[in-house]
């Protein structure tokens, strides 16, 4: 049976495979139980590694760092895929507040590591180590070693100080999570008042009685105001029609435009009256409006069309149809001749059934086409965010050069390729199932390496004097910042619960609560909340490592 024994204990590939499986699958199913209906789900993992290796179980060294980064990189990068195509919009209306609110979090921290290292003696190597943890930053701690090695000092306290403070990390802003929610969400009530899809457009109907306006043509008229809108029917006597830029409009005529809320007052100054209807209720009938018009979503499949402007296509004019507006990834966006089309939007055609049909056809119109990941542009963005993560980067009065590292670099380059890369005709649509497979897999192999490595020598390390002191700090440098700034945020700023939750995750570079916050708070604003914050944290974490040791040494 000595074969049995070396699947388990020898160190080889096959080995790596079945411990980390073992590991993953034992920490899950324990992420199903509910205490009051509490879990904490894939953060078990960590926690079954960490057992796994005070148990004696270990791999091999280098596989264990290869599979974690690996776990890590995957992670990071198909989060920034699907927060990409609404993070610069979510950023305008709120991430300077958001990323204020982020460093309000830092600093605290940042002063409590000082004030801790003053008062209770511990080496600032061994504090900034326990910062390091409570804040589940590893290139941060990779960062302060890296300075520590400049003055000659061992970076073995620092190491182990991080981890042993890790776990409560890890748990901690959960747990501020959890009692913030408690003490200011009433019960019953929704955690969140976020819509889940974000809607940047505001249907309108409009009554032409500006007489500067008779008689010119909707090109006339749009290059007159510069104002962004699409006209989705016009009646002219009962009569309605789709009308195009050619199209003249006279006294009286009611148009249905689809425009952006700010742009809507403007537009009444134009034609001249707007209708007290109000469109933009949900459960409207688009098919019972008029039974000579019908709405339709066309779903964009055809690979030839990604990355193409939508004015390009010309199908307003070919098939005398009118397009209002794009859905993508939960965002409504105004069709606007100059938006580029990516695979997986969705566009609400009107016209008739004939003519929607051939618009279909050159669209694609078949989901099942899109159910394949894109593996290609996964691997592409993963290298260009490694090379990112790699460029040092010298600030004044720092020697060693700061760099983003494997988490901050593959975010960047996810959210802009999420963002801009259909305009270089990089097929970057995955289905959201994909995404959360592939993210769930990157972040239980993180974990998983985690804990396995931490085990070891964390329960002899809380068994010393200096162990229970580096725990007990840790876990004050967690809760304490989150909860202070989690309270501002939504007590005296009224910040959404949700969006508050992925700021402290953000700001506290903790995946793990994140994934916790995405089980308990419905859409995807915890999400966006954290890929605003995280990048500008963990730079600012990284820096403040070493500017600590230089500082305090």
């Amino acid at each position: 049976m000595q074969w049995i024994s070396d699947i388990f204990m020898r160190h080889s590939p096959l080995q790596a495979v079945i411990v980390l499986s073992i590991i993953i699958a034992f920490g899950l199913a324990l992420g199903k139980l509910r205490v009051k209906g509490v879990s904490l789900g894939v953060t078990f993992v960590f926690f079954a590694g960490i057992f796994a290796g005070h148990l004696g179980l270990s791999i091999d060294p280098v596989i264990l760092h290869y599979t974690e980064n690996l776990g890590l990189v995957l992670f990071v990068y198909e989060l920034g895929l699907k927060v990409g195509p609404g993070f610069f919009s979510s950023f305008r209306k709120g991430g300077l507040e958001l990323n204020l609110l982020g460093l309000g979090v830092i600093f605290i921290g940042t002063v409590m590591t000082v004030l801790i290292s003053l008062l209770f003696g511990i080496p600032i190597g061994d504090a900034v180590g326990v910062m390091c943890g409570a804040t589940t930053n590893t290139p941060a701690l990779g960062a302060a070693q890296q300075a520590l090695a400049q003055f000659g000092i061992s970076a073995n306290g620092a190491a182990l100080s991080c981890a042993v403070t890790y776990p409560l990390g890890v748990v901690g802003v959960i747990l501020a999570i959890i009692i913030i929610r408690k003490c200011l969400i009433p019960a019953g009530m929704p955690l969140t008042a976020a819509r889940q899809e974000e809607d940047t457009t505001f249907i309108a109907e409009f009554r032409i009685c500006n007489p500067a306006v008779y008689g010119m043509t909707v090109k006339e008229i749009s290059a007159l105001c510069k104002t962004r809108f699409v006209i989705s029917r016009l009646w002219h006597n009962d009569d309605v029609s789709m009308p195009d830029s050619k199209t003249v409009l006279e006294k009286d005529d009611r148009l249905l435009v689809i425009t952006t809320p700010e742009d809507c007052d403007k537009l009444k100054v134009l034609f001249g009256a707007k209708e007290d209807r109000d469109w933009n209720k949900k459960g409207i009938d688009w098919n019972r409006i008029d039974h000579r018009v019908v709405s339709r979503n066309i779903i964009v499949s055809r690979p030839s069309i990604n990355g193409k402007r939508l004015g390009s296509l010309r199908l307003r004019n070919q098939f005398h149809i009118n397009i209002s507006r794009v859905s993508r990834s939960g965002l409504h966006l105004l069709a606007t001749p100059e938006l580029v089309l990516q695979l997986g939007d969705t566009l609400t055609v009107v016209g008739n059934d004939e003519e929607i049909d051939k618009v279909a056809k050159i669209l694609g119109n078949t989901a099942g086409k899109l159910n394949d990941p894109n593996l290609g542009a996964i691997f592409v963005g993963i290298v260009l965010g490694l090379v990112v993560g790699s460029i040092p980067i010298m600030l004044p009065g720092i020697s060693a050069p700061v760099k983003l590292g494997l988490a901050g670099g593959p975010i960047i380059i996810g959210i802009l390729i999420g963002r801009f890369g259909p305009m270089f005709r990089l097929v970057t649509y995955t289905t959201h199932s994909a995404n959360l497979m592939l993210r769930g897999i990157g972040l239980s192999l993180y974990l998983a390496c985690l804990g396995l490595d931490a085990g070891a020598q964390f329960l002899d390390t809380i068994m010393r004097s200096e162990g229970l002191l580096w725990i007990l700090t840790g876990f004050l440098l967690t809760v304490i910042p989150v909860l202070i700034m989690g309270f501002v945020a939504m007590k005296f700023l009224r910040l959404d619960f949700g969006l508050t939750c992925g700021m402290l995750c953000g700001s506290m570079a903790n995946p793990m609560a994140l994934n916790y916050a995405n089980d308990i708070v419905p859409g995807d604003y915890a999400t966006v909340s954290y890929a605003t914050v995280y990048p500008f944290s963990m730079f600012c974490r990284v820096i403040i490592a070493q500017l600590l040791i230089i500082c305090m040494v």
